[in-house]
């Protein structure tokens, strides 16, 4: 019988939100998610999602509610809900005004990367040739963020951006959904370099579900990716993992060509180079919805991970993580 962690919490996930997805959420038993709410959106179109999520959260409150805070997992646990909390996989929503990283703070965001794969104001992304690291703005957006407790991922960014933001930042910053390159060498995955800085300075990383991260793509096995976890377990520590599964349920090929061209090409951008990705994978058969997480806590006992460790990657990291890592540091 799969052992039930006290809190499943995803690190990452952008699906075509309907009270189904909602409903997979609890059968699934998920304490909390991360949502996307940005891409290359602005600040007022943020805003707007936002609105839709409020209308979410009135329509469905018997499954979900706007979570802020590591108490609110804790509460989720308690009425049997599931917390969802905001973040962007860009840096578009606070344009080039570093006072709306308060505002959006206020308004409920959580998380923000950034760079999504390309240059920003902010750092560089995955896919550029070059990589000179986090910028001008950057250093000054990373203590903004720090300061109010708005976390910085850095899932999309380059390597070099990344190690900087590690280094720049006063708090542990987030890797909300990516792997080790050791593993699969997608632009991105993450090098041992990133990991074990990452750890070092009290950072999480989500390992992500998503089949075009994954060795072996849509064909993975459960076996290999647990594998993967221990390997990484072994270089930075069962304390810094988690889940950040990436799904994209649900959504038209449209939605994942808005996520890679944004307004910035009017080419088709087929991500890391292989027009093979140029739409939605198909999942792998062990992890296809909301539902499936059981198929990942089996894995990683099947492995060899005692049920504190499980516990752990499950959830009980991620919900360490949030307890110290939003608002004020001294708050």
């Amino acid at each position: 019988m799969t052992h039930k962690p006290p809190y499943i919490v995803d690190g990452l996930q952008y699906c075509r939100w309907d009270r189904g997805i909602f409903e997979q959420m609890r059968t699934g038993q998920l304490s909390a998610v991360h949502v996307t709410i940005a891409y290359w959106e602005t600040f007022r179109e943020t805003v707007a999602n936002m609105g839709k999520w409020n209308r979410m959260f009135e329509q469905h409150s018997d499954l979900i509610f706007h979570g802020r805070t590591g108490d609110d997992i804790r509460r989720a646990v308690l009425e049997n809900k599931t917390a969802i909390f905001f973040g962007f996989q860009h840096c578009s929503p606070m344009e080039e005004d570093i006072d709306l990283i308060q505002v959006l703070y206020d308004l409920g965001a959580r998380f923000m990367q950034l760079s999504y794969n390309n240059q920003s104001l902010l750092a560089t992304g995955c896919y550029e040739t070059e990589d000179p690291g986090v910028t001008r703005f950057g250093k000054q957006a990373i203590a903004e963020m720090n300061r109010v407790g708005l976390v910085i991922d850095m899932s999309h960014s380059a390597e070099r951006s990344t190690l900087d933001a590690i280094e720049i930042s006063a708090r542990p910053i987030a890797i909300t959904h990516a792997n080790p390159s050791f593993w699969e060498p997608a632009l991105r995955n993450k090098s041992d370099d990133v990991l074990k800085a990452l750890s070092a300075s009290g950072g999480m990383l989500g390992l992500s579900l998503y089949p075009f991260h994954l060795k072996d793509k849509s064909d993975c096995t459960i076996e290999s990716f647990s594998e993967m976890v221990a390997r990484a377990a072994d270089l930075i520590g069962t304390e810094h993992l988690g889940i950040g599964s990436d799904l994209c349920q649900g959504h038209p090929d449209s939605v994942v060509e808005w996520m890679r061209n944004g307004r910035w090409t009017r080419d088709l951008d087929f991500g890391e180079g292989n027009k093979s990705q140029s739409g939605w994978p198909d999942p792998v058969s062990w992890f296809a919805n909301n539902e499936d997480f059981g198929n990942v806590t089996q894995g990683l006992a099947d492995i060899g991970f005692n049920t504190g460790e499980i516990d752990g990657i499950m959830g009980g990291n991620w919900v360490n993580f949030y307890d110290t890592s939003f608002g004020p540091e001294n708050a």
